[in-house]
């Protein structure tokens, strides 16, 4: 990647303004682009030829960033300048600044929103095989810590009900560590009726304690089977329940009432990718 030419030293340059305020959701979803921070998520983003609007130097790291990028090259298009080291910093959302902002488009190749009779059918939505379904997350680090799992263990797709956390937050993409920029992941407004249209095509086990419920290790999951992870306090709601058609729990030492969402699918997507 050749070094760039453009050097901005205003906080009042369009671009830095357009940066500051990709921090809010609202300009994200006006400008249909989001930011991201950091060394590992800027090589992930030149690996994955992710459509990136911008690159942003730190001056002082400017040739380290670009020896580490070696051959690598942002997609045509995409804009680069360098920054002091303290306009830099003041626009950076990382407490040690590494030295290079991204700014990319929205990855709609990846990332869908789907409805029923509105925008794509669920049966041309879907890919066949396992599918992780996440019911109202709102914490964005729990989210991104889901999609990462996901990736690990390699479900076909991640199914996120509309209220969850945003996908494009700082700290899901941060948590997610570049596995968003190639997961495939849909969101739908319509969430009982996606656990229900995945039922006819395998079973969907919903992670909650109940009478039925098979305790996790005494399960055989199939090749097109779903597991559905709920909200952090509340699990997963009644009506998602009557759509799945199978409960799931994970055993756990007397005195503990819960795990954290994004652990809790990590240890189900294991029992997935073991049962394959």
């Amino acid at each position: 990647m050749e070094k760039p030419q453009e050097i901005i030293t205003s906080r009042q340059n369009p671009l830095i303004k357009l940066t500051a305020s990709l921090t809010e959701r609202k300009f994200r979803d006006r400008e249909c682009l989001f930011r991201f921070d950091g060394k590992k998520l800027f090589l992930e983003a030149l690996n994955a030829a992710l459509p990136l609007f911008a690159i942003l130097f730190k001056e002082s790291a400017v040739d380290a960033m670009l020896d580490a990028a070696g051959a690598l090259t942002p997609v045509a298009g995409c804009r680069a300048a360098i920054l002091p080291d303290a306009l830099f910093d003041r626009i950076s959302e990382e407490k040690s600044p590494e030295g290079v902002i991204c700014l990319a488009k929205r990855l709609d190749k990846f990332h869908k929103i789907i409805t029923i009779n509105k925008c794509t059918p669920f049966e041309e939505a879907f890919l066949p095989g396992q599918t992780l379904l996440v019911e109202s997350v709102r914490d964005p680090g729990n989210l991104g810590t889901i999609i990462r799992s996901a990736a690990a263990f390699g479900v076909a797709q991640v199914v996120l009900s509309a209220d969850c956390a945003d996908l494009y937050h700082p700290r899901t993409i941060r948590a997610a560590m570049g596995t968003l920029f190639h997961t495939r992941v849909l969101i739908t407004p319509d969430f009982a009726q996606a656990v229900a249209y995945l039922g006819t095509k395998g079973r969907v086990f919903a992670a909650a304690l109940d009478a039925n419920a098979t305790a996790l290790g005494h399960c055989r999951f199939g090749e097109h089977d779903s597991v559905i992870v709920g909200n952090e306090g509340h699990g997963i709601s009644d009506r998602v329940l009557q759509a799945a058609t199978d409960t799931v729990y994970i055993p756990m030492a007397p005195g503990v009432e819960s795990l954290n969402a994004g652990v809790a699918a990590s240890v189900l997507l294991w029992e997935f990718y073991r049962g394959r």
